[in-house]
């Protein structure tokens, strides 16, 4: 059970690992400082309409305003200009109780509309100023693409009969993108955004509708899992418009630096739970994208690009991520180590045609294969994870890192309990790590270890909810979710977990952020962020000086009134900046 070791202090941490917290307010070690870099409601244009606390901004207004509870975040810096870049924002939800004066559900295709006008991505300028990141409001840059927004599909499932509706008659073109969890960012300088828990949007009117086999394996609820758009938009009553369903929960690619572009959804990586999509390279110079469903007992996916990506005419790879293979991961039970498990996995091919996957199965084209990803991967006998989270891949060897967040299903519902998933009931989550055999992305056969497995040594000193003995009573954190790396070889972890500071998670306070080294294996907390929220979302200036970190939803469980902290202030999503006192590198 237990995994990873500790070997002597780490030199690649050069902070001092800070206390948890319950405060409401940004926790950092000492010589580091945060502030606001935007907010939810920040109008992006010179003059644009101003935010009301009180939830009297129109559905107009909202989407021309920073949109709400952001998440995963890219930076893309000016050709030749350090000073100057691009962040794409993702923003994953909304909280009615904030976003509506009524403080309810939606009650009108108005409250609708302002609902997907909150959602999506925000694209802004930012500069650095007077030594400080700022946003730069009124660029020709910023823009919103949210839920109603014209995008298109590309690849094989464009134009199949299951895209196609009413308005749509084509199955090319779609309005709106949403519930845009975590993120990823191309060598050609595009931003990749994941539509993740997209079916708590799709409800149906009709009471005596049975749902299908597609729509029970994607998790879909009559009653939309509170979010309410389905009785005042006909594009969400699955009564009306069943094939809308299948338009979401793909991974869309947006050009940052053309506002006028139509954003894209890649349909050859496949239709599912999207966390984020990490991007690197093979031996022989294709994409890979490493992929996550984040579900209790789903799987963990890699699509390889079909042509090489040509480094020096980024326009020549567009469309890269329309042509390729989609593969799923199969896990062993690993050696039965229990101070360090590892053990060996390989790739399948969800390819029609190949492992059973045509006709008699219920796929009649590679197009159902992608539109039905997790019922093509069920066939191929794929590890169901523990709600695999972000993917990172090292920069430094390229080993591959993923965040296991938690399963209190493991033991049940047919997922066993070993492998990279050793606990039944799993309230802590671990950190997976594994490297492709020969050091290529491309191989099908690779190796696994666990990085961490996360627990608390206080309330448990020994059994599987003790943690690896990198855990300690020092560092201790539950649900690890964002990961990143950045150019010193540091992994970054961002949590969204319990932080009910009692039981099982006594001594953990908020949600945090944690750095490791991945070499030593140790791992020290550098942030806690303000009650109620999530810390997720993650970018570093170019010269890494600054740390651009997401606090999502303040509030959302106790009383915030975080970032302004004002008297009965109302809690904002936000996007901070933090630097170093000294003006060094974070972290360092």
């Amino acid at each position: 059970m237990l995994a990873q070791s500790v070997s002597a202090a780490s030199p690649l941490l050069g902070f001092t690992g800070i206390a948890a917290s319950t405060a409401d307010d940004i926790a950092l070690p000492p010589g580091y400082k945060a502030r606001p870099l935007i907010s939810w409601g920040q109008p992006l244009q010179a003059g644009g309409p101003a935010f009301d606390a009180k939830g009297g901004n129109s559905a107009a207004e909202q989407e021309v305003q920073f949109g709400d509870n952001n998440d995963g975040m890219s930076l893309f810096p000016f050709p030749g200009e350090p000073d100057r870049a691009l962040m794409a924002i993702n923003n994953e939800y909304t909280n009615y109780k904030l976003l509506f004066s009524h403080g309810g559900a939606p009650q009108s295709a108005e409250d609708v509309r302002k609902a997907l006008a909150s959602e999506g991505v925000s694209v802004i300028e930012v500069r650095r100023q007077q030594g400080q990141w700022q946003f730069v409001q009124g660029s020709p840059y910023n823009r919103r693409i949210h839920g109603n927004s014209p995008l298109r599909f590309s690849g094989p499932a464009a134009g199949d009969a299951l895209l196609k509706t009413a308005a749509d008659p084509s199955g090319t073109q779609v309005l709106g993108t949403f519930q845009n969890c975590a993120n990823g960012k191309t060598p050609w300088g595009t931003y990749l955004t994941c539509e993740e828990n997209f079916t708590d949007c799709f409800g149906c009117s009709d009471p005596n509708q049975a749902m299908n086999t597609a729509q029970k394996r994607y998790g879909v609820s009559a009653a939309s899992k509170e979010v309410n758009w389905h009785p005042h938009d006909p594009r969400f009553d699955l009564a009306k418009n069943p094939n809308e369903l299948n338009r979401h929960g793909w991974v869309v690619e947006i050009d940052p630096f053309d506002p006028k572009s139509t954003p894209v959804k890649r349909t050859a990586l496949g239709r599912f739970k999207h966390e984020n999509a990490a991007v690197g390279q093979t031996a022989d110079g294709r994409a890979v994208v490493y992929m996550g469903d984040d579900e209790r007992g789903e799987f963990i996916y890699r699509f390889i690009s079909r042509d090489r990506i040509t480094p020096d005419n980024p326009k020549a790879n567009r469309d890269l991520l329309d042509h390729g293979t989609l593969y799923v991961a199969r896990f062993d039970e690993g050696d039965g180590s229990a101070e360090h498990p590892r053990g060996r996995g390989r790739w399948v091919e969800l390819s029609h045609g190949k492992h059973g996957l045509d006709a008699a199965a219920g796929f009649e084209s590679q197009a159902q294969v992608l539109i039905h990803a997790r019922q093509a991967a069920t066939l191929l006998k794929a590890t169901r994870m523990d709600r695999p989270e972000w993917i990172v891949i090292s920069p430094r060897d390229g080993q591959v890192y993923c965040t296991l967040t938690n399963n209190i299903k493991r033991g049940d519902d047919g997922q066993p309990v070993g492998g990279p998933n050793p606990r039944a009931k799993n309230v802590y989550g671990q950190i997976l790590r594994w490297r492709q055999l020969g050091n290529d992305h491309a191989a099908d056969t690779f190796e696994w270890d666990l990085f961490a497995v996360a627990g608390n040594p206080v309330a448990h000193t020994e059994g599987p909810g003790r943690g690896s003995p990198n855990i300690t009573a020092q560092n201790l954190f539950n649900s690890p979710d964002g990961l990143a790396f950045d150019d010193g070889g540091r992994l970054w972890i961002l949590t969204d977990g319990d932080m009910s500071n009692a039981g099982d998670f006594a001594g953990m306070g908020n949600n945090q952020m944690l750095a490791a080294d991945p070499a030593s294996g140790e791992i020290r907390r550098f942030m806690v962020g303000p009650v109620g929220c999530e810390v997720t979302g993650i970018a570093f200036s170019p010269d890494h000086k600054t740390l651009f970190v997401g606090i999502q939803h303040p509030g959302e469980s106790g009383v915030s009134t975080f970032p302004e902290h004002l008297p009965g202030g109302t809690p904002r999503s936000s996007v901070m900046a933090i630097t170093r006192d000294d003006g060094g590198v974070i972290g360092a």
